[in-house]
C-alpha cells in the first residue's frame, strides 16, 4: 500500500506546522511546473486550500474517485482531505492555502460548517458569481498580502471572508439546484409508473419518454437514480407482477392471460415468465395453490 504523504505546508516542503495565522497566495503553475504538472495525492492536515483553475485540463485525485474537469474551475479543500492534480502543461490560475485556526476566526458560527466537512468542487458559474467574480476576489487577496497599505491585516480579513462567503452562496446554490433536480426526477418517475400502470406494455419506452416530454436516456437516467433500475427493466418488472396477479386470483388460461398482457403468442410469454422466475406460468400456478 503506498503511503499518504502529510504536508503540514504547502505541497513539496517538509517545513514545520506553520503559525495560526498561515496565508499564502500563489499562481498554479508556479510548483506545478516544479513538479511536471503532477502533483501526487496528498493531505494537510491543518490547512484550507481553494484552487481556482483558469485555463486548461486536468484530472484531480480524490480518497475514493477521480475526476477529468476543465477550466473554469474552483475546488475547496478542507484539512486532511486527501487530493492531487495532473495539470496539463498550459493549466494556469490561483492557489490560496490559510490555516484552519484563521478560517475558524474568521468565521466563529458555525454558518459556513456543512461546506467544510468536504471537498467542493464548481464548475457551473451560471448562479450567484460568475467565473471572473470568483477569480477577481482571488486575486484581491493575493493583491492585497503582497503589498504594504494601512490597515493591510483588516483589509485582508474583509477580502477572505467576502470570497468564503461567495463560495459559501455557490455551494447553498448548488445544494438548492440538485434538490430541484431531484424533485423533478421524482415527479417524472411518479408518472412514468402511473403511464406503466395504465398503458402496461401496449407503448414503448420511447412513446412513453414522450408522453412525459422527455428522451427515452434521460428517463433511463431518471428511474436508475430513483429505483435503480432501467425504465425497460420497470416495465418488465410491472409485468411480471400483472402476470402473477393473474395466475394467483383469476382461473385465465395461460393463452388468456398472455394475451392480456399484449404477448403475441403464448409461448413468448411463457418464455417471458420463465426466463424472470425460473418456473413456467402453469408450475407458479400450481405452486401458488
Amino acid at each position: 500500500m503506498k503511503r499518504i504523504d502529510k504536508y503540514e505546508g504547502l505541497y513539496g516542503e517538509r517545513a514545520p506546522k506553520p503559525e495560526t495565522g498561515y496565508l499564502y497566495s500563489e499562481l498554479l503553475c508556479t510548483r506545478s511546473r516544479e513538479y511536471d504538472w503532477y502533483i501526487e495525492p496528498h493531505v494537510h492536515p491543518a490547512l484550507y486550500q481553494l484552487f481556482f483553475v483558469e485555463i486548461g485540463h486536468f484530472t484531480f485525485f480524490e480518497a475514493d474517485r477521480q475526476r477529468r474537469l476543465a477550466a473554469p474551475c474552483l475546488i475547496l479543500i478542507p484539512p486532511m482531505a486527501l487530493h492531487g492534480f495532473d495539470y496539463e502543461s498550459k493549466a494556469d490560475g490561483h492557489i490560496l492555502t490559510l490555516s484552519d485556526v484563521m478560517v475558524d476566526t474568521l468565521f466563529p458560527g458555525e454558518t459556513l460548517t456543512p461546506m467544510l466537512t468536504g471537498i467542493r468542487c464548481f464548475n457551473d458559474f451560471s448562479g450567484p458569481y460568475t467565473a471572473t467574480a470568483i477569480q477577481a476576489l482571488m486575486q484581491a487577496v493575493g493583491i492585497e498580502l503582497f503589498n504594504d497599505q494601512p490597515e493591510k491585516q483588516l483589509m485582508l480579513r474583509a477580502c477572505l471572508q467576502q470570497l468564503f462567503l461567495a463560495v459559501y452562496r455557490m455551494w447553498q446554490y448548488s445544494q438548492q439546484t440538485a434538490t430541484q433536480s431531484d424533485n423533478h426526477s421524482l415527479g417524472y418517475f411518479r408518472k412514468f409508473q402511473q403511464r406503466i400502470r395504465e398503458a402496461g406494455t401496449t407503448q414503448s419506452i420511447a412513446a412513453l419518454a414522450k408522453e412525459l416530454g422527455i428522451t427515452p436516456v434521460h428517463l433511463n437516467r431518471i428511474c436508475k437514480e430513483v429505483a435503480g433500475r432501467s425504465a425497460g427493466q420497470l416495465v418488465q418488472d410491472h409485468l411480471l407482477e400483472e402476470a402473477k396477479k393473474y395466475l394467483r386470483y383469476t382461473s385465465y388460461s395461460i393463452s388468456e392471460i398472455a394475451y392480456l398482457l399484449n404477448f403475441e403468442y403464448p409461448n413468448y410469454f411463457a418464455r417471458f415468465f420463465r426466463k424472470h422466475t425460473g418456473m413456467t406460468p402453469g408450475a407458479f400456478r400450481e405452486h401458488q395453490a
